[in-house]
């Protein structure tokens, strides 16, 4: 994760979320009534270290059920004591429901490229990488000064 000078992001804040291997949000029973329920269970927090680095452990999405939509990965950007915004979901090239739009959308959108090329380790472990750049494509991440630099501006979306 870099921010808008191409430094790395430390100490942000990535919050993801999406559905199951049949497309569909597993639900915590436990969460009833909370925000998080309609999330699921397949979500989780992670802070960003000195290199600006994140990793999430988790299983490839599907589609939802019946549906032309491409499998993805939902994102939320918090960045802490300046702003939260979410960023374009992460989508696999290799997804048929892709459309030639939505690739060409996905290359410049929301916190950079959402567009990530999956491949399988030595164990047969999918792996992607989606670096993000902080306010990239997100209205009123940056608000011009008189003295001609940019300041952060609180976004809540």
């Amino acid at each position: 994760m870099f921010d808008d000078n191409g430094r790395p992001a430390t100490g942000v804040i990535v919050y993801a979320y999406h559905t199951d291997a049949g497309g569909v949000y597993p639900r915590d029973e436990d969460l009833r009534g909370h925000a998080a329920y309609r999330h699921g269970r397949l979500r989780g927090w992670v802070q960003t270290d000195e290199r600006g680095r994140y990793r999430f452990e988790t299983i490839r999405p599907a589609s939802y059920p019946n549906s032309t939509i491409p499998a993805h990965v939902h994102m939320h950007i918090i960045e802490v004591g300046c702003c939260t915004y979410y960023i374009d979901s992460v989508k696999f090239d290799d997804d048929p429901l892709l459309s030639p739009v939505e690739r060409k959308q996905l290359a410049t959108g929301r916190g950079g490229s959402g567009l990530v090329a999956p491949r399988r380790d030595a164990n047969g472990v999918w792996i992607v990488r989606r670096d993000i750049r902080l306010g990239e494509g997100v209205p009123g991440y940056f608000e011009h000064t008189e003295q001609g630099e940019y300041d952060r501006r609180r976004v809540s979306e």
